[in-house]
């Protein structure tokens, strides 16, 4: 483990800046031209059938997510310029329980999109959060926002929003405190990042180093602002690429496929969990379609599998969870120990 007093010095360059050689990185430009492309159709409004439902969904899509991925760029710029140790320490110690109960909660508290969670739990993985705080960070926030939290309550009530957000969080710390497990047995590649809190580590004097980094000096917010866009595009491009893939999904396969089906049985619930795998919602979308399998299906298991599944298998996701970690077993620790317990629990709840 590294010492959190070398923060200082200079990160090493960005993978998607092709390092001492900058390379163009065709992945993030190609489709944020196909999502501006779409953006422009949506509005222009003519072209073939094909073209008028991909870019719809397209605008769709940018629609509800743009302020998430806003407030993510701007929460990374902010703990960017955030002392090493200070972010170690409210997180707690990697591979403690109270740690990942602290990485859970975190995740809960954040009203953000699942797109601007993930752009935050990456960047806390660079700062030294251990592998299983991230994936209990990600797996307990992508719908648990105080706004999305009411508005589930809207749509389902209040009883099932409870228990939807008690079993997420419940999952959120198995999750974690099986990843640490299988990180102590070398299953698993340890944090790099982590680094252990000097003996003498106090909160305030890091506090105060933080305000004194954040504090909203023209140097200040400039450096936060770099620092935030510079972070978040290793995160983007596999966003952008997750837009164009769901639109295009909506272009090319029929709707009726996915609009039935899906009762509270064995079928329906394994059709919902292929169906938002393979379909790109964000966290607005996906509570008004919980909601309906919930009410119209009556299938609470296929609703809660819906929001769950839909982060965990998510491929925008796990594509950054490979880049962030280096590891693919990172990455697909993710849905194979999310994905059984979120069917096992969606069982239960359908009977």
């Amino acid at each position: 483990m590294s010492s959190c007093c070398a923060e200082k010095t200079p990160a090493p360059p960005s993978p998607c800046c092709g390092g001492e050689k900058r390379r163009i990185d065709w992945l993030l430009w190609v489709s944020l031209a196909l999502v501006m492309a779409g953006l422009v159709g949506h509005f222009v409004g003519d072209g073939p059938g094909w073209w008028r439902t991909f870019s719809h969904g397209t605008a769709e899509f940018i629609s509800k997510a743009w302020w998430g991925l806003l407030a993510g760029i701007v929460a990374v710029g902010i703990i960017s310029r955030l002392p090493q140790n200070l972010v170690s320490g409210l997180l707690g110690k990697g591979g403690s329980f109270t740690g990942i109960l602290r990485a859970v909660f975190a995740g809960t508290l954040l009203d953000l999109c699942n797109h601007g969670i993930l752009m935050i739990g990456a960047q806390l993985y660079r700062k030294g959060a251990s592998l299983g705080q991230t994936l209990a960070f990600l797996v307990a926030s992508p719908w648990n926002s105080l706004s999305l939290t009411l508005l589930l309550a809207a749509l389902i009530g209040w009883k099932w929003m409870l228990a939807f957000i008690g079993l997420s969080m419940a999952i959120g710390i198995l999750t974690g405190w099986i990843a640490e497990r299988m990180v102590a047995r070398g299953v698993l590649p340890a944090n790099p990042n982590t680094c252990e809190l000097p003996a003498d580590f106090r909160f305030a004097p890091a506090f105060r180093e933080a305000l004194r980094q954040i504090k909203p000096t023209p140097a200040n917010l400039k450096a936060m602002a770099v620092g935030g866009l510079q972070e978040s595009r290793m995160i983007l491009r596999w966003i952008f690429f997750g837009v164009v893939l769901a639109a295009a999904i909506r272009a090319f396969v029929p709707e009726h496929l996915f609009a039935h089906y899906f009762g509270p049985t064995l079928l329906g619930l394994v059709l919902t969990l292929v169906a938002t795998t393979v379909i790109e919602v964000c966290s607005e979308g996906s509570s008004p379609i919980a909601a309906d399998l919930l009410t119209r299906a009556a299938a609470p298991g296929n609703a809660f599998t819906f929001l769950m599944a839909g982060a965990a298998t998510d491929y925008t996701e796990i594509l950054v969870l490979r880049e962030t970690t280096r590891s693919w077993k990172a990455a697909l620790a993710l849905p194979l120990i999310t994905v059984p317990q979120v069917l096992v629990v969606a069982w239960l709840l359908n009977r």
